[in-house]
């Protein structure tokens, strides 16, 4: 009996310093860090976030592109650091090509649930609309600017928010507590993220999180809901690259 007790002792600490570790590096990739660090970056070299009251488009796409490259650069670089392969975390072992094409009907799915969300929150509660008008349609003043706010979603919407949530979501199910613990948190913070566009806005956006949340657990693979996302983000930045308003 003596001869087991210091091993499961020894057990103890290894077990709950990995959960120290996961959770520091969820913090980590929670996207405070990474952006405090850009945009404190860019401010040391005198590209001001604003122009009067506006906000500066040239500021926006280059905090949130150097967040997307820092954070994805980030979590490649925490799992080669722990001996995991990112392509098997982040892409699982499907064939990325199925995945890509199962993504553009999931973009269409997200359009869905986001209408269906909003309709149902502006009728059942329309105090939640707290909002008016988005904020950042004061970015879209030109087809440069929609241009330009095309790219931002593509990688810092699709590409950085899915690897992100990817890589969330699996240190989640390995050390803090399991996949649905994840799924909830991670939905909740990315709803809380969007809070600048109208609590309706937040809970609609919690919600699309949890599906793509959902998705990759399911898949194992981010391919499809990178896809799907940027597909759900471009398709509210088409009439601006079309001319209209």
């Amino acid at each position: 009996m003596s001869d087991h007790q210091p091993s499961s002792i020894s057990h103890q600490p290894s077990a709950i310093s990995h959960r120290i570790v996961a959770v520091l590096e969820v913090v980590l990739c929670s996207d405070f860090v990474t952006q405090i660090a850009i945009g404190g970056t860019l401010t040391a070299l005198g590209v001001r976030s604003h122009i009067g009251t506006r906000l500066n488009v040239a500021y926006v796409v280059a905090l949130s592109i150097g967040d997307a490259l820092l954070l994805v650069l980030l979590i490649v670089g925490l799992l080669l650091a722990h001996g995991e392969r990112p392509r098997d975390v982040l892409f699982g072992r499907r064939r990325v090509a199925p995945e890509i094409v199962l993504g553009l009907p999931l973009a269409f799915m997200a359009l869905l649930l986001a209408g269906a969300v909003i309709l149902t929150i502006r009728s059942v509660a329309p105090t939640l609309h707290t909002v008016p008008e988005n904020p950042l349609q004061d970015l879209l003043r030109s087809p440069r600017d929609a241009w330009l706010f095309a790219l931002v979603v593509l990688v810092a919407g699709g590409l950085r928010e899915e690897i992100q949530r990817a890589f969330l979501l699996h240190r989640f199910e390995v050390w803090l507590g399991g996949p649905i613990v994840g799924l909830t948190v991670t939905s909740v913070g990315f709803g809380a993220g969007h809070l600048l566009q109208g609590v309706d806005a937040s809970i609609t956006t919690g919600l699309l999180g949890a599906f793509w949340g959902y998705v990759y657990l399911r898949r194992r693979s981010a391919a499809a809901p990178i896809v799907s996302h940027s597909g759900f983000d471009l398709v509210q930045v088409l009439p601006y690259l079309l001319g209209h308003n």
